[in-house]
């Protein structure tokens, strides 16, 4: 019966009320007024600026700025300008997924597997040509070496090149490896990304192991617990949740740092799975949450569906040792990116997931200027690094992608400015405050439509927890 309340909630149309949300904002030429700027390159602010930003741009920032003709004013009055946030290990790919960031400030996006063609192919190319609102969007294609999880498989060289082909005509940004790939299928993926100059990102892969990951280029470490499974001895067997030894995480540091590789510092992911690990109710609560309306609701039944709740023992020793390793990883300089994984693990609202990371990271000891950095500049430098063809992001310099965020508050002095922005232009396209709210507005009322329509539907033909057919009415 769940299973095919699952179906039956994804195939729903989402429909609202009638009401539709706004159009889409037209590039322009804006100039922020009386900001103070967080330009995210150091920690320092540029107080009571003009920003003007011409055709997707930064083109300026000065304390008086001459003003082309027809320039739209957003007087700040003392707010705080800074660059959009991303989220660099998410699973979002819903329209309703783009407006709920937008809204909550966040830019930029990397889809780290399983995205569906559709928004591979047409919705990020329609949030690039304005015709829908939502966050830049990069994607990785996930492979594998069998279909446990459900990623593409690739089992030799053969494949390796097959699959390499089919990323780049598909417009793939990245790679991204799983677990079960073969040494073998590991090494040829490595070499024919290297041909072709496509990152690959991914977990660790169990009989390669991190090291060589990295030591054969791997660009993205895609969850800091991967070090558990392939890189830290594993835990003994009359102790399977035990914590490594805090004394091996020098090892790995090194390693991080030898070849320049960044981490998504996803604290938020484990500590999400920690949580309901043997605890249905948690999982319960999860669902009553504020920010629980803007979940799809297929969520509302996959998530008490997963495995979590069912385990037995605690995590807790090993999220305390991960909020120890991202301490030492920002000590060392090893660069972090901020990544949530939601929203297939329960708990993980898109959007909202990215704040409570920022804020996780807070809590493990990184000061809110540094949690800020794995959102804003260093995604823009990892971007850059195998974009450089594409304009910096993640900081506010002349030059720079325009996108931004502005907020009440400085957020070194408290996060939780972020979470309610005053306004957010994407790609150089202005969202005041009133438009991100009646998308929000919007989504919620398609799904609670969704919700509405599916317990109005006629029973099941033959009832009972058998195959459903849809009754169409007809004779």
């Amino acid at each position: 019966m769940r299973m095919w309340l699952l179906v039956l909630f994804a195939c729903l149309p989402v429909l609202g009320a009638g009401a539709q949300p706004p159009p889409v904002p037209p590039r322009q030429t804006v100039a922020f007024v009386d900001v103070h700027v967080l330009p995210m390159d150091r920690d320092r602010v540029l107080a009571g600026q003009t920003v003007l930003v011409e055709d997707g741009r930064i083109v300026a920032i000065g304390e008086t700025l001459p003003l082309p003709p027809q320039t739209q004013v957003v007087d700040g009055d003392g707010a705080w300008l800074l660059p959009g946030l991303a989220d660099m290990h998410n699973h979002l790919d819903g329209r309703q997924d783009m407006a709920v960031q937008l809204a909550l400030g966040i830019t930029t996006t990397l889809h780290m597997g399983e995205a569906r063609n559709s928004f591979v192919g047409r919705t990020r190319a329609a949030v690039a040509a304005g015709e829908q609102a939502g966050p830049r969007s990069f994607v990785a294609l996930a492979v594998d070496g069998s279909p446990r999880y459900g990623h593409l498989v690739v089992r030799d060289a053969d494949d390796a090149r097959a699959t390499l082909r089919v990323a780049q005509a598909n417009g793939y940004d990245a790679l991204k490896l799983y677990n079960t790939l073969s040494p073998d299928a590991f090494e040829a993926l490595m070499a024919e990304a290297r041909a072709a100059g496509l990152p690959v990102v991914g977990h660790g892969v169990t009989e390669v192991g991190l090291q060589r990951q990295l030591e054969a280029g791997m660009a993205l470490v895609a969850h800091l617990e991967e070090f558990f499974y392939a890189f830290f001895p594993p835990a003994p067997d009359d102790d399977p949740n035990a914590a490594p030894d805090p004394a091996q995480i020098e090892a790995a540091v090194a390693l991080l740092r030898a070849h320049g590789t960044p981490v998504v510092a996803d604290l938020v992911t484990y500590r999400a799975i920690a949580a309901q690990w043997g605890r249905p109710d948690v999982v319960a609560g999860f669902l009553h949450r504020p920010e629980a309306r803007y979940l799809p609701p297929q969520f509302r039944v996959s998530w008490p569906a997963q495995g979590y709740a069912g385990r037995e023992g605690s995590l807790d020793r090993r999220v305390a040792f991960l909020s120890g390793f991202v301490r030492a990883l920002q000590a060392a300089g090893v660069p972090l990116l901020s990544g949530t994984d939601a929203q297939d693990i329960p708990g993980l609202v898109g959007g909202f997931a990215l704040h409570d990371n920022l804020d996780a990271l807070v809590e493990a000891g990184l000061t809110p200027y540094e949690a800020l950095v794995t959102a804003t500049r260093a995604p823009g430098e990892f971007v850059h690094r195998h974009r450089p063809d594409l304009a910096l992001s993640g900081v506010v310099a002349p030059g720079a992608r325009a996108d931004l965020v502005l907020v009440r508050a400085d957020p070194r002095d408290g996060l939780a400015t972020l979470r309610q922005p005053l306004g957010v232009m994407a790609d150089g396209r202005w969202y005041p405050a009133g438009d991100l709210a009646a998308r929000l507005e919007d989504v919620a009322r398609q799904y609670r439509a969704a919700a509405d329509s599916a317990l109005d539907l006629p029973p099941a033909a033959g009832g009972g927890d058998g195959p459903a057919r849809w009754r169409s009415g007809q004779p």
